[in-house]
């Protein structure tokens, strides 16, 4: 479970600690739509296909089509060879109809060909706006998000949507065709035979409204059920190591249990509805068929219709069964890629971050300046404090500025406000003179490197990802990253900087990742450097080396570090003092020791046991 936001210096940057219980904000609450007007929302994407879909529907119409020639081919044979016993004149109609079997076959290998291809693009092209689209979303968005609500969106969703499009959509058009066509063969055969057909069309329409209005909302349910899950599954991989250290493991299980037994419930919900429809849908018609015959019969009994006549109306009522009968699955899967186009939609619909930046470049020399900074989550209370309430704070060019505070003080929160990971509620941020609303988010980023105290890696090699910091860097800038950062270890792994570090690189030890952290901020020799405590999972030999490597690269920066250790303010020209919201006091390490009881409580042990005069290494 993701901690409360509101009194943490960590809020989530990797996306995978989320609340599991929601499904999206507003999915559950959100108004339903219709069925109709969600699946049009497809459009877009259905348009760089219409030209194959035509082709496939009409295809598909055609080859229903046909099969209504075989009740009017089989009246001919009955009222023809069969009465007349003329075997010469059967052979042409027996091959008329394996000639329509086969045109029927080839008309429908034609409607599955056409569409495989460009379905499979279309699909790729949704699911790469969708991901394109989580990449631009701001970091307050994913806090509020289950990764799996996501993962569950860009996959069964994406190709509930898919076969959609390649078959039920096709189908509703063909069938809806298929049953006009037949109604209308039906009453050229015999009109009172086809009221009597006609009869379950009223009845069928009210109980398909009903079914849909229940369908949706099952459909909805177990989709946001299965993203829950999705999370549940994703949780508890990433975590597995916590889980088995804790004995967790079993409990773990008991909420996957718990919530596959609540995803089933809906799953069975939804399969009763569907039984029901079905029920109505298959045996209404059959009763009417039994009619249709029985009245049938008596009129052929009276010289009112002919045999032939009456098996071509019998067989064209049971070419029309497959329409009819289909009905259930159709609405049942036009629902489900109803309410995935609509999951999907949400995120797509989700504001993105406003980037009015054009400036390119930055003013004169003057660093970090925090002038009446104000932030609270987007989410938090209306009655809650603002995490941070009136930041002034001017880290000068070249300097290195140490961060400190309680925890919870907001420490990790201000240093994500200066790539605009978060935005500021209230007052201005600039770099060199200049306001980063200004600078393109691109620029900025490029401009500021960050090294989180959690190190997030990536099922890559190791240069890859610490090439993330500067994709354009060479290897020099790669063996002096990695230098920089103490990261000997790499030459001893099986492939040197090559070698992949599996997910979250948890084939590496803490430190490790951390290490490769740190070489990723300081790869591309950033301008401004943000550090959020990025040495506090080495030992002290190490940390020691470390260090001293990165005095070389502080003095060539403008820094800002959050820091909880004495051994890491000592790396800094100055410290500046976070509590309640507020900067409480800005000197170096000793004038705080000596002035600021806060501080001396915070760096309580060594560096507050340390001599007032003494001068710091």
């Amino acid at each position: 479970m993701a901690e409360n936001r509101h009194d943490t210096d960590n809020p989530p940057t990797d996306g995978t600690e989320k609340t599991d219980e929601t499904a999206g904000p507003g999915a559950a609450a959100a108004p339903r739509r219709s069925t109709v007007r969600s699946l049009l929302r497809l459009w877009p994407y259905a348009r760089a296909v219409r030209g194959r879909l035509t082709v496939s529907v009409t295809a598909a119409t055609l080859g229903m089509l046909s099969t209504l020639a075989v009740p009017v081919i089989l009246g001919r044979i009955v009222d023809g060879p069969l009465a007349t016993r003329d075997l010469a004149a059967l052979w042409p109609l027996v091959g008329l109809l394996l000639l329509v079997g086969l045109l029927e076959a080839g008309l429908f290998y034609t409607r599955r060909v056409v569409l495989a291809r460009p379905l499979a693009g279309l699909e790729t092209a949704m699911r790469g706006d969708l991901f394109a689209k989580l990449q631009r979303l701001p970091v307050s968005f994913h806090d509020r998000w289950g990764s799996g609500q996501l993962l569950s969106r860009a996959t069964a969703d994406m190709y509930t949507m898919r076969l959609f499009l390649a078959f039920p959509l096709v189908f509703l058009i063909v069938n809806s065709v298929m049953f006009l066509a037949g109604t209308a063969v039906m009453f050229t055969q015999d009109w009172r035979l086809a009221l009597i057909a006609l009869a379950p069309v009223v009845p069928l329409f009210v109980l398909t409204r009903s079914f849909e209005h229940g369908y949706s909302g099952a459909s909805r349910r177990a989709q946001d059920q299965n993203g829950d899950l999705a999370t549940v599954v994703e949780e508890s991989v990433l975590g597995i190591r916590i889980l088995k250290a804790f004995g967790r493991h079993r409990s773990m299980a008991e909420r996957f249990r718990a919530q596959s037994h609540e995803l089933r419930r809906t799953e069975l919900h939804k399969a009763h509805l569907l039984a029901n429809l079905w029920a109505v849908i298959v045996g209404l018609p059959e009763i009417v068929l039994a009619c249709a015959l029985a009245v049938g019969a008596y009129l052929v009994a009276h010289d009112e219709l002919s045999a032939g006549s009456l098996v071509a109306f019998l067989s064209t009522a049971l070419a029309l069964r497959w329409p009819v009968e289909s009905l259930g699955w159709l609405l049942a899967y036009a629902n489900e890629a109803a309410t995935a186009t609509d999951r999907f939609f949400e995120v797509l619909d989700e504001p993105d971050t406003p980037d009015p930046g054009t400036a390119t470049g930055l003013a004169a020399p003057d660093g970090i300046r925090f002038t009446g900074v104000r932030f609270r989550y987007p989410d938090a209370p209306a009655d809650s404090p603002d995490l941070l309430s009136g930041i002034d704070l001017h880290v000068r060019s070249g300097e290195t500025m140490a961060l400190v505070g309680a925890t919870g003080s907001g420490k990790t929160t201000l240093t994500a406000l200066l790539p605009r990971l978060y935005e500021a509620t209230a007052g201005t941020i600039t770099l060199d003179g200049r306001d980063i609303r200004d600078l393109p988010r691109q620029r900025l980023r490029e401009t500021v490197a960050v090294a989180f105290e959690e190190p997030t890696l990536f099922s890559a090699t190791v240069r890859e990802n610490v090439l993330m910091g500067a994709p354009g860097a060479g290897d020099e800038q790669l063996r002096s990253a990695l230098a920089t950062a103490q990261a000997d270890f790499v030459a001893r792994l099986p492939e040197g900087p090559d070698t992949e570090v599996g997910e979250q690189g948890l084939s590496l030890s803490g430190g490790q990742r951390q290490r490769l952290a740190l070489a990723r901020a300081v790869v591309g020799d950033p301008a401004f450097l943000v550090l959020d405590d990025p040495l506090s999972a080495l030992d002290v030999h190490t940390e020691a080396l470390v260090e001293r490597a990165l005095r070389e690269v502080l003095g060539t920066t403008t820094a800002l570090v959050v820091a909880h250790r004495p051994s890491t303010v000592l790396l800094a020209d100055r410290v500046a003092v976070l509590a309640d919201g507020r900067i409480e006091a800005v000197g170096t390490h000793q004038e705080l020791l000596r002035d600021c009881p806060h501080y001396r409580e915070l760096m309580s042990g060594e560096a507050a046991l340390a001599p007032e005069g003494s001068a710091a290494p």
